[in-house]
């Protein structure tokens, strides 16, 4: 990793949508999130509006446009309800903007001060793969709840979380023969290593497969496996999702939990769908990943899935598509050691998401 673009986490994750205070309530209620700021009218934007959710160290932006001519209204037209932005938590905003696009990455705007009574920050973005960005936010001198231009949001409403701590990864989506193309760009661009590689041997059914590399910061704090498709009987997953989404983009966020059964129990109670797992994953899953912690009836009854790795093991599952289209979905996950993304468990997830995409005829 150079060193010239320390990245201390994901500052937020801000997603694009067709109406922000539905999808702000949605996230409180479905997820557990707490309202923490809003820019909109009142603040003197014109052209969007914008909610901020937070767990722990999560925080969810939720934008959508105000006038049809709209950036983010644009955004959404093509793409549907989807990831934006990816903001990191850097040092130095300028040095990072400077050394990026110095080494090929495309500005998406420059370096630029902003402030208020709480005190300033120093944004700067890139471009990476499909219409996502990068912003760099060096907020070491803002005491401010979240940024310049936002207020505190305090609706009445404000429901319990669900116990997610941090964002673990987020996964991107790339077209046929492009999955190498950005992770090198993560490598030689932004100093990232590659972390693990799976290839269409690792990840397939009967019918559809992909192919991934997962790339990481030097502190580990920052993990994005790139997906593409790999030939297949059938359309796989990751062609529905460039169908649908209108090209590359960000495929799933994954949150970390340290209860995942507390987590996903509450998650369904709250009415967040998820995908099947069958009976017979469990009749075997034991011989595989040996001892755990947990009890493995309250795992079978949640359909979590169990993988392990030479540092651990981990839980894990995922959301069904959190929007109309079959594109965004979210990852819980629940590392007991493991440092790896449930190689273990491919299959059975491909599955289900094939009896998905079945049911929706894209298969």
């Amino acid at each position: 990793m150079s060193q010239s673009l320390p990245i201390t986490g994901t500052t937020y994750v801000e997603f694009y949508v067709g109406n922000a205070k539905q999808a702000a309530h949605y996230y409180q209620s479905a997820f557990g999130f707490q309202p923490l700021a809003y820019a909109g009218l009142e603040t003197g934007l014109k052209d969007r509006t914008s909610y901020v959710v937070k767990q722990d160290k999560i925080v969810f932006v939720l934008t959508a446009g105000l006038t049809p001519d709209s950036e983010v209204t644009e955004h959404q037209k093509l793409h549907g309800d989807g990831v934006k932005v990816i903001a990191l938590t850097v040092d130095n905003a300028t040095q990072s903007f400077t050394e990026t696009v110095k080494k090929g990455a495309k500005p998406h705007f420059e370096p630029r001060e902003e402030s208020d009574e709480n005190g300033k920050v120093v944004l700067s973005a890139i471009k990476t793969y499909g219409d996502a960005v990068h912003i760099f936010v060096e907020n070491k001198n803002y005491n401010g709840i979240f940024l310049p231009g936002y207020i505190k949001w305090e609706p009445d409403y404000q429901p319990e979380d669900t116990g997610l701590l941090f964002v673990d990864h987020i996964v991107g989506n790339v077209g046929w023969n492009e999955m190498d193309e950005v992770a090198g760009f993560y490598r030689d661009v932004m100093g990232f290593d590659q972390l693990i590689s799976f290839d269409d041997k690792d990840i397939s059914t009967e019918y559809t497969a992909l192919k991934s590399k997962v790339m990481a910061n030097d502190n580990m704090r920052i993990k994005f496996p790139i997906n593409e498709p790999a030939k297949g009987l059938k359309k796989s997953q990751i062609e529905e999702y460039l169908d649908f989404y209108i090209g590359p983009g960000p495929q799933h966020v994954a949150m970390a939990t340290a209860d995942i059964v507390k987590t996903i129990a509450a998650l369904r109670d709250r009415g967040v769908d998820f995908l099947e797992v069958p009976d017979a994953y469990y009749e075997t899953v034991s011989e595989r990943v040996g001892e755990i912690a947990e009890d493995m009836d309250q795992l079978k009854r949640h359909r979590i899935l169990i993988d392990r790795d030479d540092k651990g093991y981990l839980l894990q599952l995922f959301t069904k598509p959190v929007q109309d289209r079959p594109t965004f979905f979210f990852e819980i996950i629940d590392r007991k050691g493991a440092e790896s993304f449930g190689k273990g468990n491919f299959k059975a997830l491909f599955e289900s998401i094939e009896r998905e995409q079945g049911n929706r005829g894209t298969l």
